[in-house]
């Protein structure tokens, strides 16, 4: 399928000497930010890399942005009064049981919240990583139940809402009101089902390590954009640094593992930073320092990567 690049009109401005030197000292600061960025790769506006054929994009996080706009794309803005409260399972106080009364609505934040989302993600209607409050995209996942189980398609959740989704669904663990990754795990590669595998999802934009099927850890990640892009397909770790900077970006690259030339999993300060609003240069990012140290320990030469859709 041919890509067409869109045509930007040029304006032409007159400006003063003062003026230009200071838009050329600026242009220099933004070339050496970029250069800076190592293998990751600052991208125009809300980066949705990789760009996949026919998938919508997943919603990412802006720079200075809190969890819950990760999850709802809506401001954390309380209501300003009679905001609900309260602990899981049960219905938070100062609000009403009675038919139509409203336990939780946008503008919600509590625990309570949380195991709402946690319990709407059992079922499959909501696919984040739980934040505990109440946005837009919570309010179109309690919608979309309403509706599968007959109830009124209001977003909000009263009651009725709220006892038949305690019914549909359990309580929910630990991990699953806090999971180790904001983005959902993917379903494995068949791939990714027998030995050592690093198993990296670019749909989920997660990476799992497995052994024989079974998840021992996992991480979210990004990929390299659409001039730079992370290759898919198997290939094996062919060594690993602890410690390595980038010959061509001259940055730091931590616990890199790398699978094919020069593109390797290492840990990015600036997905860490930036998160989705940048791509690298064809590595797999990952944000989580830690993580990915005892991973690093973990994963020998040889070792099984998996790149998928």
């Amino acid at each position: 399928m041919r890509r067409h690049t869109p045509v930007l009109k040029r304006t032409v401005l007159t400006r003063s000497a003062p003026a230009r030197a200071a838009i050329g000292r600026t242009a220099l600061a933004a070339v050496a930010i970029a250069l800076a960025a190592g293998c990751t790769a600052p991208s125009p506006g809300d980066a949705k890399s990789p760009a996949r054929p026919s998938s919508a994009a997943t919603p990412s996080k802006a720079p200075g942005a809190s969890a819950d706009t990760v999850t709802d794309g809506t401001p954390s803005t309380l209501p300003p009064s009679g905001s609900a409260s309260g602990s899981p399972s049960g219905t938070p106080s100062g609000t009403s049981d009675k038919p139509g009364g409203v336990l939780m609505r946008e503008g919600t934040e509590n625990e309570q919240v949380r195991e709402l989302q946690a319990r709407l993600r059992q079922i499959g209607h909501f696919h984040r990583s739980p934040t505990a409050f109440y946005g837009s995209m919570t309010s179109k996942a309690v919608g979309t139940f309403q509706k599968k189980n007959g109830l009124p398609e209001t977003g909000t959740v009263d009651g009725a809402t709220w006892r038949t989704l305690t019914g549909a669904s359990r309580k929910p663990t630990a991990d699953e009101l806090r999971p180790s990754t904001t983005n959902e795990l993917d379903k494995p590669d068949s791939r990714c089902l027998k030995g050592r595998v690093l198993c990296i999802s670019k749909e989920s934009r997660t990476l799992a390590w497995m052994i024989d099927g079974k998840v021992v850890a996992a991480m979210d990640v990004r990929f390299g954009s659409e001039n730079t892009p992370t290759r898919e397909g198997t290939f094996n770790v062919g060594w690993k640094a602890k410690e390595w900077t980038s010959t061509i970006y001259h940055t730091s690259m931590p616990y890199a593992m790398f699978f094919s030339g020069g593109q390797a999993v290492h840990y990015s300060a600036d997905f860490a930073a930036r998160g989705y609003n940048g791509a690298s240069h064809g590595c797999v990012n990952v944000r989580d320092k830690k993580k990915l140290a005892q991973v690093f320990d973990q994963v020998q030469k040889g070792d099984k990567v998996v790149v998928h859709w």
